[in-house]
């Protein structure tokens, strides 16, 4: 009894490690300054993941000179219990101070107070930070700025003013080697490293990053270890994988021995602005010189890539179309307690845990786990001496050998997690996955049972059954081996577990996660204990409502799996299906008895409620509609808005030469290029959110209607985009009725009543 007093306290005592486990404010918040230009400094933290900093806490002052405002980023808002809304900052912040040097001082010292908080709830102090800042020689004519630069920025200043009051100021884009920057460096004779580094405010898509070898011929890319992403669902794309902070990646290449030690790579990659432009994709070539090969494929991945932060140092320098880097020794590996910091970041971590509590919960009441209550019933029963206290050790034993036994097994899961995401996003992969769920809701709803062959079933059984009862360390290897036994009569909802765990990558949730999971479906077993043995349910046909209830999860998993393969109407359809069987399953057109019980009531309303969700998207979809989530949309307004809900018709140009003409041939007509692709976000959006739109049709019905498709990124389709000056799609250029460029653009995704606005503008 004592060896598992020690063991229950040793994992409350975990669970608080994780929550007390902080970082020094050094290391939570890196401080580094700079000069930026002869008129500015440049102050920079670095927040480790989990920790952020108050804008309002921050404070400069300067000796050797004369400090100036501080130019903040823009941060994001954040309710604080005690402050309210308060503007904060993450991942990294950017300060620039204008500042005038006292005479000719060489030097300056800059004093920083800052203050932040970590997520787990502990706020720091405030922290001085203190730099020595070396100046450039001071730039006479600089100090000085002539009449002409002066009037120009006055100018400037005066027109942005005016952008602002009309609405009319256009984004600002960085071109792509300064939004996106890449080094590649040699680790060893066989492993390359790929730093990123994204401006804010960008982000990267995981699946468009490729390495290829170029030359010798017979090395080859053998394998991309890149750390998970951001999942993020897109009405067009479906699940995208997308990265919005700086991180590092492993190449593993395929060297025979004795091969050439100069290697060139190619590194193409894409990404966007979150202000609504995607860029073409990029690629870039670097030449490295490796060690010698010794073997082929001796090199390994490393298993603990994430995205970090870059160092304190000077940032990494920008990619150029050709790089020629030496070779560089291998970085530091990332500790596992940035693993934990990140899980736990945003209160996630207990989420998660709390949810598959639940969902153990749930599986404790399915009939494959419930023969397990009155076999530990039987062998608490057969103690001479039976109290509370000791019924619930011995249950509190056999829960924890399970759950020791689902905890390895979600470790095992989530160190598998980089090749499950990877196949994930392959079309196959997908179409598989939605057929695996497919059968495990049939062998739910009863049609076939998955369990383990009857002579693997009796050998465990026979085991435990040789294992002495009422001894504790015996009842622990007992719920071990129950754990084998009952696990694949569960496999549905364990495999969704497994699958979810998988794509986070992290040893410590899967652990924990499976382990809480373990812990939910031996409640009943706890309970068992505490009574001695004398509460023992009574099973009946009320629990495979349980098993039918995740048999439907385990469809929608399926369903939602294949959305990005499949167009709108499908998805609509399959949903539509989804829920009338299940309301059909609640009885939802069945009368309901005189006497019927207040249960039998609720659910027929929810199978009212199911059943009119499932033909609303029947009916959107016979109406035209293509919105999952407002399948009846497209009625607003009446039918006649129903029937203009068309698309527009756009004209493709392939080149510059094409365009010309076109132009040249609109007879005195507005003309409007719109730049799109297939892969960019925001050009779906225009083209079904914005383009629909009954006004902005009439609006553009006079206009000669021309696009451009960069989906290629061909030598003409880069000439479309350079003779405007665009880094990427969505782009619309208007020409007045003579053929000239207007002045006036639209950059990113507008709504309709912005786009109307800005058509005011560009064609008036």
């Amino acid at each position: 009894m004592r060896i598992f007093g020690f063991l229950f306290l040793l994992f409350l005592g975990l669970a608080q490690a994780n929550a007390a486990d902080l970082l020094e404010p050094e290391q939570a918040f890196r401080f580094s300054a700079q000069q930026a230009d002869a008129n500015h400094l440049e102050v920079r933290y670095q927040i480790a993941d989990g920790y952020y900093m108050y804008r309002e806490r921050f404070k400069f002052s300067l000796d050797g000179g004369t400090l100036g405002t501080p130019q903040f980023p823009a941060g994001k808002m954040h309710t604080d219990p005690t402050f309210g809304q308060v503007e904060t900052y993450r991942n990294e912040i950017r300060v620039k101070l204008p500042f005038t040097r006292t005479g000719n001082a060489q030097s300056v010292k800059l004093k920083a107070v800052s203050q932040g908080c970590a997520d787990a709830g502990v706020c720091y102090t405030p922290m001085d930070s203190v730099a020595t800042i070396k100046l450039a020689a001071a730039d006479p004519a600089s100090s000085q700025p002539s009449t002409t630069a002066q009037s120009a920025g006055i100018l400037s200043g005066l027109r942005n003013l005016g952008d602002r009051i009309t609405g009319n100021a256009q984004p600002q884009f960085l071109p792509p080697d300064e939004a996106f920057k890449l080094s590649l460096n040699a680790v060893d004779a066989q492993t390359l490293k790929a730093s990123f580094t994204l401006a804010p405010d960008y982000y990267l898509y995981k699946d468009k990053i490729h390495f290829t070898v170029k030359s010798p011929a017979g090395v080859s890319v053998a394998n991309i270890a890149l750390p998970a992403g951001d999942i993020e669902q897109d009405p067009n794309f479906g699940r995208l994988e997308v990265y919005h902070h700086n991180f590092n990646g492993n190449i593993i290449l395929n060297r025979p021995v004795g091969s050439a030690d100069k290697v060139v790579v190619e590194a193409s990659y894409q990404g966007c602005s979150e202000k609504g432009v995607c860029y073409p994709p990029i690629s870039k070539t670097f030449t490295l010189t490796l060690p010698a090969a010794t073997a082929v494929g001796s090199a390994n991945p490393a298993t603990n890539l994430e995205p970090i932060m870059p160092p304190a140092a000077a940032p990494l320098p920008p990619a150029t179309a050709t790089t020629s880097v030496a070779a560089a020794p291998a970085a530091a590996p990332l500790s596992e307690s940035s693993q934990i910091e990140r899980v736990l970041k945003g209160g996630h971590f207990w989420t998660i845990i709390a949810t598959f509590f639940g969902a153990g919960l749930l599986l404790s009441l399915t009939p494959c786990v419930f023969p397990m209550i009155p076999i530990l019933s039987g062998i608490i029963a057969g103690q001479k001496r039976v109290t509370r206290l000791s019924g619930f050790m011995l249950s509190l034993a056999y829960v924890l050998g399970m759950a020791i036994t689902y905890a390895l097994a979600g470790v095992a899961a989530a160190l598998s997690g980089t090749l499950i995401s990877n196949a994930l996003q392959n079309p196959i992969a997908l179409s598989i996955g939605a057929s695996v769920f497919v059968l495990l809701a049939l062998s739910m709803f009863g049609f076939f049972e998955l369990q383990l062959p009857s002579f693997i079933q009796s050998k465990f059984s026979d085991a435990s059954n040789k294992v002495k009862g009422g001894n504790f360390i015996g009842v622990f290897v007992m719920g071990a081996l129950s754990a084998l036994i009952v696990g694949p009569c569960v496999a549905p909802p364990l495999a969704a577990a497994l699958a979810f765990i998988a794509q986070t990558g992290s040893t410590v949730l899967g652990g924990w996660a499976l382990f809480s999971l373990a812990i939910g479906m031996g409640v009943p077993l706890l309970l068992v204990g505490i009574s001695a043995g004398t509460l023992l349910p009574r099973a009946g046909s009320w629990m495979n409502a349980v098993k039918n209830f995740f048999g439907v999860l385990m469809l929608a998993i399926a369903i939602w799996l294949i959305t990005p393969l499949i167009p709108a109407w499908i998805q609509m359809l399959l949903w539509a299906t989804l829920l009338i069987a299940s309301a059909m399953h609640l009885k939802a057109i069945e009368p309901l008895a005189v006497n019927a019980s207040g249960w039998l009531r609720l659910w027929k309303g929810l199978g009212v409620i199911t059943l009119l969700a499932g033909v609303a998207l029947i009916v959107g979809v016979l109406a035209g509609g293509r919105d999952v989530l407002q399948p009846l949309s497209v009625f607003r307004g009446g039918a006649a808005s129903a029937a203009q809900a068309t698309e527009l018709k756009f004209t493709r140009v392939k080149n510059l030469a094409e365009l010309d003409s076109k132009i040249s041939q609109s007879n005195g007509k507005f003309v409007v290029l719109d730049f799109y692709a297939d892969w960019c976000v925001s050009c779906k959006e225009m083209e079904h959110g914005t383009f629909t739109d009954p006004k902005v049709q009439a609006a553009l019905k006079d206009a000669v209607l021309l696009q451009a498709d960069v989906t290629n990124n061909t030598s003409d389709d880069k000439a479309l985009l350079k003779r405007f000056g665009l880094f990427g799609p969505p782009g619309l250029i208007f020409f007045d009725r003579n053929g000239k460029e207007v002045a006036y653009r639209v950059i990113g995704y507008q709504p309709p009543a912005q786009f109307l606005n800005s058509l005011d503008a560009a064609l008036r």
